[in-house]
């Protein structure tokens, strides 16, 4: 009997410190790329000065690191501006940020004249999911959409495949132009972006309605509609600046 309880301890020791594939949250993070989501909240009245200074000066920030996109929020948001920043690494970043607090030009010409017209500031730090890259618009000129959702904790395992055929939904159709999309690292987890191009707010509205009327759509957006906790939307305008357009 002695010997059949030590045998039992031994396979659940055993079992305890065996890994359990369902554990997972998803697929492992492959590359080190990620994106740096900041947002920047501009007092009313200092609005136009903040975009002009950084349309002068912003070749000052890209010296040191690749820009994606830079862009003036026009609905859900007022007197905000949203921008992307590409890191190799971490390390890299790091190494970027000692860079500008050493750099003469970017403290006195725009960091010192940018920081004061500001009443807050947020970053997020996200990563491509695995089955999207950054595409680029069709062509210049158009607005783009930052769709933001909340989703349920459980990682890419438990939602992934039912998010994923909700955007594919509306990519593939043309109904809007995917850019990228985005799931969150640090800040707000459980966190998934996509950013959407279009030619104009009044097309966006008109393929909306197009979308509301595919069955298609409707269905894959109620099977990942369980799944979601909340969800809020930009549109965004592109500054004269901007790599993307």
């Amino acid at each position: 009997m002695l010997k059949l309880w030590s045998s039992l301890l031994r396979s659940a020791a055993a079992a305890a410190v065996k890994p359990h594939a369902n554990l997972s949250t998803g697929p492992q993070q492959k590359h080190k790329t990620f994106y740096e989501f900041r947002t920047y909240c501009i007092h009313p009245d200092q609005n136009a000065a903040f975009l002009k200074l950084t349309n002068d000066k912003i070749h000052l920030r890209t010296a040191h690191s690749e820009l994606i996109g830079y862009w003036s929020v026009e609905y859900g948001g007022l007197n905000q501006v949203f921008h992307i920043w590409k890191y190799d690494d971490y390390s890299q970043r790091a190494a970027v940020r000692a860079a500008l607090a050493q750099d003469p030009s970017w403290v006195s010409e725009y960091l010192s004249k940018a920081m004061p017209m500001l009443t807050s500031q947020d970053n997020e730090v996200t990563y491509l999911v695995p089955w999207s890259s950054l595409q680029q618009p069709p062509q210049e000129g158009g607005v783009y959409e930052l769709a933001s959702y909340q989703m349920r904790p459980g990682g890419p395992a438990v939602w992934g495949k039912p998010f994923q055929a909700a955007v594919t939904a509306h990519d593939a159709p043309g109904y809007a132009k995917l850019v990228g999309v985005f799931h969150s690292e640090f800040g707000q987890l459980n966190r998934v972006h996509a950013l959407w191009w279009f030619k104009s707010p009044d097309q966006r509205a008109e393929l909306r309605q197009k979308a509301h009327n595919d069955a298609r759509v409707v269905a894959a957006v109620r099977n990942s509609f369980v799944h979601l906790d909340s969800q809020k939307n930009k549109l965004l305008c592109p500054c004269p600046f901007s790599p993307l357009k």
